[in-house]
């Protein structure tokens, strides 16, 4: 009994496998040519079908800042995909007081984790931020590790200033 049982699970997963896989076929057609990836019945309704990117403000409308977190607003606000981008904007030094902020881009999630900023490549200086902000493109399908490295990483290292995104490629629809 066990061993028809194990047979039939083996063809059911082979039969889901062999489906799943037919079905990815973006050049499939389905009922005599009347469905493709560019042809859908109901209309081309894909979000993203004719947009190229997308432009984020890093935080939405609380910018960059100390307090803020940031690991949670890229969860929210993703997926993300080459050519989007990522706008920083945050207060320029200011002589009377207040916090400079920055940008890096940490090489791996070991530094990342770390906040160690020892190899990062700072993208962004703490006056770059102001006005319209600073842009940054995702140019290719990686994870970009970026924290905020003033004060020695301090603001990286409570855990909020610092966030990963892995932008995915699109799809051509």
């Amino acid at each position: 009994m066990a061993l028809a049982n194990a047979q039939v699970f083996l063809f059911l997963v082979v039969f889901s496998f062999m489906f799943v896989l037919s079905m990815a076929n973006f050049n499939y057609t389905w009922a005599g040519g009347k469905w493709n990836k560019t042809n859908c019945p109901y209309g081309n309704n894909h979000p993203n079908a004719t947009q190229t990117s997308n432009k984020f403000n890093v935080g939405g409308s609380e910018n960059w800042h100390y307090g803020f977190d940031y690991m949670d607003w890229a969860c929210k606000n993703g997926p993300f995909f080459v050519n989007d981008t990522l706008v920083f904007k945050y207060d320029p030094p200011n002589p009377n007081g207040g916090f400079p902020h920055s940008v890096y881009l940490l090489p791996n999630y070991w530094s990342f984790m770390k906040c160690d900023l020892r190899r990062a490549k700072r993208i962004a200086n703490p006056s770059q931020g102001a006005g319209k902000g600073f842009e940054f493109v995702l140019k290719k399908s990686e994870p970009y590790f970026f924290a905020c490295g003033e004060h020695g990483g301090i603001h990286c290292n409570n855990g909020t200033m610092k966030f990963v995104v892995m932008p995915l490629k699109r799809w051509p629809f």
